[in-house]
């Protein structure tokens, strides 16, 4: 989900890329060297009505990607969590609840990721090495104490706004329109009606294989 300034940049009709560094928006590779790689990342799961729909199609294109899951879904939903990591993406951490993180205190904040964490480490069996803050929301403070638990703040460059339930046909030019080498993808499996996400995920894969893309996880 995005913040306040996305929703602004979406009604002007624009396709949203956050504001961040290289190291927090771009994968490891970056795409240096003229690569064509891409990282695909969902946000908001798992979610039993759309994170099986979404793993079922992944694997049907050999596929892998980053999944940044809520701690209290991995709670809900601990199978679907442990199913993703199987299948072998990447379970990273998008906090418990999906709080502003900027607006927490220290020990607030270390709750949100260390909950998680565990939460997520008892069913994919790894600990998360990558924050990606709710809503894109990063200062300094945000960086500092991510460090300090050892994340890396990993945001996105290109986001469909598929949250916002545009339509597949939508999604699917956003998304295409403005992908690069490189690129870091922002879409959703949970935290609402995915349908149209992933309606428009078979073609966004193929299209992109077509054109000579391959995928990778971020962290």
């Amino acid at each position: 989900m995005v913040g306040a300034l996305a929703v602004a940049a979406l009604a002007a009709g624009a396709v949203v890329a956050v504001p961040a560094d290289t190291a927090e928006a771009a994968g490891p590779s970056g795409g240096k060297g003229g690569a064509k790689v891409v990282y695909l990342t969902f946000d908001d799961g798992p979610s039993p009505a759309y994170t099986p729909r979404i793993l079922s199609i992944l694997d049907r294109y050999g596929v892998r990607a980053t999944f940044f899951e809520l701690g209290e879904n991995v709670a809900a939903h601990p199978s679907l969590t442990a199913q993703v990591a199987r299948q072998g993406h990447s379970v990273q951490n998008h906090s418990w609840s999906h709080p502003d993180l900027r607006r927490l205190s220290g020990s607030s904040f270390n709750a949100q990721v260390g909950d998680t964490d565990r939460a997520i480490r008892a069913r994919a069996g790894h600990t998360p090495t990558c924050l990606r803050p709710p809503y894109g929301a990063v200062n300094g403070t945000v960086r500092s104490r991510a460090a300090a638990l050892g994340k890396q703040v990993v945001l996105w460059s290109v986001d469909p706004a598929d949250w916002s339930r545009p339509g597949a046909a939508a999604i699917r030019s956003r998304v295409l329109d403005n992908v690069r080498p490189g690129s870091v993808i922002l879409l959703h499996d949970g935290g609402g009606d995915r349908s149209q996400t992933a309606a428009a995920l078979p073609t966004i894969l193929s299209t992109l294989k077509a054109r000579g893309y391959r995928f990778a996880t971020l962290c």
